[in-house]
Parts: structure tokens; sequence; C-alpha cells
């Protein structure tokens, strides 16, 4: 018997506005950093409101350039749900793109690689689904912000 293909299904864009980073030094694996989240827009079919003005990416830059994102924060629906979003993944790709990338230019997405795992976690019946459902991010960084294209792995 074979098993399932797992397809993707767009939930939503995030459009999460970000603080200027905040430098921790070196750590036990690399470069530390904490950027703070303060809000930004929800776009999509399935989920649509705000980020709320909390949580942080908490990254490691290792060596090679390579960040690892860890990020906490939440969302309001346009309809008063909260969900929670854990997100982890990483972002990559050639010096001199990381270093435009670094610089707030805008790079194409293509050039690089950012890619996430999310879970998301709410309480309101509404959403329920979400507390049940894996998930997956392509993204982009721009000067004061990240854009994520969520998508429900089925």
């Amino acid at each position: 018997m074979d098993l399932p293909i797992p397809q993707l299904d767009h939930v939503c864009t995030l459009f999460v506005e970000l603080a200027p980073i905040r430098e921790m030094g070196i750590g036990r694996a690399g470069q530390r950093r904490i950027i703070p989240i303060t809000g930004g827009q929800v776009e999509g079919s399935r989920i649509a409101g705000r980020i709320l003005n909390l949580g942080a990416d908490w990254q490691t830059v290792f060596e090679s350039g390579m960040a690892e994102l860890n990020t906490r924060y939440a969302m309001e629906t346009h309809d008063g749900a909260v969900i929670e979003v854990v997100n982890f993944g990483y972002r990559h790709g050639p010096s001199d793109v990381m270093e435009a990338v670094a610089r707030g230019e805008d790079v194409d997405p293509s050039r690089y690689y950012m890619r996430t795992h999310a879970r998301l976690e709410t309480g309101d019946t509404r959403y329920e689904w979400v507390n049940r459902t894996l998930f997956v991010g392509v993204g982009a960084r721009q000067k004061q912000s990240v854009k994520i294209d969520l998508y429900a792995i089925g």
C-alpha cells in the first residue's frame, strides 16, 4: 500500500514587522541576536487579522553565515481569536546575497533559502483545526519586516 503524498494548502501570508536587531554577542553556537516582533498583518483565505506587538525571533548566526530562526509570537484574527505561532527555520545563501539582505536591500527571495516549520495553537474552537495541523513556511527578509507564506501540510 502506497502512502499518500502530502499536499500543501496556502493558509495565509504573514507580514511581520520588526524592531531593530539587539545583538547579544557570541554564544556557545554562534552570534546570538534578538529581533523583537512589533506587529504586522495576516492575509489569507483561512486566517486573516493582525500580528500582535509581542514576541521575538531569537536567532543564532553560525560561522557559515546560516541563521537559525526561532520565533514565538501571536496573531489576532479578524474575528477575535488569538493564535500563538512558534516558528523554527533556517535562512542561508551565497555570502554576497546574504550581505545584501543584512543591509536591508530588496533581494529576490529565490536567491536564498528561508524555510520554516510552524506550530500554531489556540483555545478558540473556531480555529481548533490549527492545533492538529503542521505548517511549513517560505519566507523573505526585508529591511524592517519578514514576509512568510504559511502552508498547512495535508
